[in-house]
């Protein structure tokens, strides 16, 4: 049964706490907590109650010299979070005391991050292309390390953690199973999609495990079938390059967000474009709550309330602003 959410009476409210324009959004696993990373070197974390009524909390995650490009929950955790940044080095958080756990030191300037969904590896992406897989466990020396002849942005594990992708310069994306081999202590190739006739930036994976999306520099995204590795459909309603995607709770929506002054969320079964939230500036991410339809997202713009700050991001889905 489809649950038909009433878009058109839904709001958006807006966090201000970082001091620079924020890079990344993300929820905990149980939908309680967002952390946010900046290019004002924090992440923060902010306490959001899905009813939106009480007063927000936030703590800051310092530590980090420079910008925090991305960062994630540790899936079967909901305290703990990662960090990637600039600054070459990968952090985990406790999130109750904002403490910084542990660290790694890694090669390069470290742009993309997520968890294996059983919680026991995360794979980090560089700007040099280079992809690094930590153990939570043994955190400072990597597992594995790969540098790419070509362009490597997003990557995801699927849900049983036994597929790992790759979303590349070259609009193909690289399937490679999970684990390592042991003996080649590799990640063998399984299957290259030719996905789009330009770069593909940003992958999401559907939380019940039948889909997949990918966001391209052609501006569309394409779904894929998980089991068959098919494309089903496209949604074309982006003009600029896709920057981020995300699929609700249900597998039901699909948010998609570019330099377009809109994000697009559609029907992941007809394609169609259910609604439209305006933005003011180019979005560097858009993520939706585990739990409720609450999409939380980040970009470019300064704020109309505090001027000339744009350390803010906004969360739509509230009954009231």
């Amino acid at each position: 049964m489809e649950e038909t959410i009433p878009f058109k009476n839904l709001h958006s409210r807006e966090y201000q706490g970082h001091k620079k324009k924020v890079h990344s959004v993300a929820w905990n696993s149980n939908g309680t907590k967002l952390a946010s990373g900046s290019v004002d070197q924090t992440a923060r974390v902010w306490t959001i109650e899905p009813h939106g009524h009480s007063k927000v909390k936030d703590l800051e995650l310092k530590g980090h010299t420079d910008s925090v490009d991305q960062l994630c929950w540790d899936p079967k955790h909901s305290d703990l979070v990662a960090t990637a940044s600039g600054d070459k080095s990968v952090r985990l958080w406790d999130a109750r005391s904002g403490k910084c756990t542990q660290q790694a030191e890694l090669s390069g300037e470290n742009i993309n991050i997520t968890y294996r969904p059983d919680g026991t590896h995360i794979a980090v992406g560089n700007r040099d292309d280079e992809l690094t897989i930590l153990d939570v466990r043994k955190f400072n020396k990597s597992l594995y390390k790969r540098k790419f002849s070509y362009e490597v942005n997003e990557i995801a594990w699927n849900m049983a953690g036994d597929l790992f992708f790759l979303t590349t310069g070259l609009g193909t994306v690289e399937v490679l199973s999970y684990p390592l081999e042991k003996m080649q202590n590799d990640l063998k190739p399984v299957d290259t999609l030719t996905a789009h006739t330009a770069g593909c930036y940003c992958i999401a994976i559907d939380p019940k495990g039948r889909y997949f999306a990918v966001g391209s520099a052609d501006s569309l995204v394409s779904l894929w079938d998980m089991s068959d590795m098919l494309c089903l459909r496209t949604f074309t309603k982006l003009d600029s390059p896709v920057r981020t995607i995300s699929f609700n709770h249900s597998g039901e929506y699909i948010a998609s967000a570019s330099e377009d002054l809109f994000i697009d969320i559609a029907n992941v079964q007809t394609g169609r474009t259910v609604h439209q939230i305006p933005c003011r500036a180019a979005m560097n991410s858009v993520e939706w709550n585990p739990k409720y339809n609450l999409l939380a997202y980040a970009g470019d713009d300064k704020s109309a309330k505090y001027y000339g700050d744009e350390g803010v991001f906004r969360i739509f889905g509230f009954d009231s602003s």
